[in-house]
């Protein structure tokens, strides 16, 4: 079996489809998908992207396919603030600006943070001194760390372990890549992080898992919403994910308030 069989069949197996099923939804004979895979035919570019359109493959995942198979990369990897990501990166810088006085940020597919807003370290400086952690910080680690936010979120074996779920729920394509698992891996060797807490954490009564800050006598809720790029077409835009938070209730948002005016 070739590179390239290899891999579309180990997409096949994640995805849970069978070589009739890639047939039916791309109109290629289950014969040729199986020559494909044996390493007996080649298929053309046009035919590979229609397979890993159908196996729902990441852009990035997709480069290396067409490579297998003899082509040149047909994704852009160029950063996100890159003069290819202008247009995107404007809308970014003024989508989080817009959602002062409260914390925004701009991830990268392993939860580094490579932009935010004014809010996002003025709010976190409340509780730690950030330039312990140099930049690009990875919001994971500052919530897991001891050194970190941790001392200062309540609950927080409820919201670690339902973070540990959501990298891989929000991974890209669904699908836990090397170095995910050497993020995830570093997490569970935090101090007090349970192996089990990969298991889902689902004792949670409310429609979310609210981030709640303890600062002095203080207790600021809050939840998050996450957005991404529709339709990308580079690899950047694919894997950028933009984190924004939000008061859970009243209480947090007249505190909220105060809290920024003093910061």
């Amino acid at each position: 079996m070739s590179e390239l069989g290899t891999l579309l069949k180990q997409w096949r197996g994640l995805r849970g489809r069978s070589q009739l099923d890639i047939s039916v939804d791309t109109g290629i004979s289950q014969r040729q998908i199986s020559f494909i895979e044996s390493g007996r035919s080649v298929p053309t570019r046009s035919t590979l992207l229609g397979i890993a359109q159908v196996l729902e493959i990441p852009l990035r995942e997709r480069n290396t396919l067409l490579l297998a198979a003899g082509y040149a990369p047909m994704y852009s990897d160029a950063a996100w603030n890159s003069e290819e990501m202008n247009s995107i990166g404007k809308a970014l810088q003024r989508m989080i600006a817009q959602h002062e006085p409260y914390p925004a940020f701009v991830m990268d597919r392993y939860w580094n943070v490579v932009l935010s807003n004014d809010a996002a370290p003025r709010f976190f400086n409340c509780f730690i001194d950030l330039s312990r952690w140099p930049a690009p910080r990875n919001l994971l680690r500052l919530m897991f760390d001891p050194q970190g936010m941790r001392p200062h979120i309540a609950h927080w074996e409820i919201l670690a372990r339902a973070l540990i779920q959501r990298v891989r729920r929000e991974a890209v394509g669904h699908v836990v890549d090397q170095k995910t698992k050497e993020l995830l891996a570093e997490l569970l060797a935090f101090p007090g992080v349970p192996p089990d807490w990969q298991a889902p954490e689902t004792r949670n009564p409310l429609p979310m898992i609210p981030m709640t800050f303890n600062r002095q006598s203080a207790t600021l809720c809050y939840f998050s919403l996450v957005t991404t790029v529709g339709t990308p077409q580079t690899i950047a835009a694919q894997e950028l994910r933009i984190e924004c938070l939000y008061p859970a209730d009243e209480a947090t948002e007249g505190l909220h308030a105060k809290l920024m005016q003093s910061a």
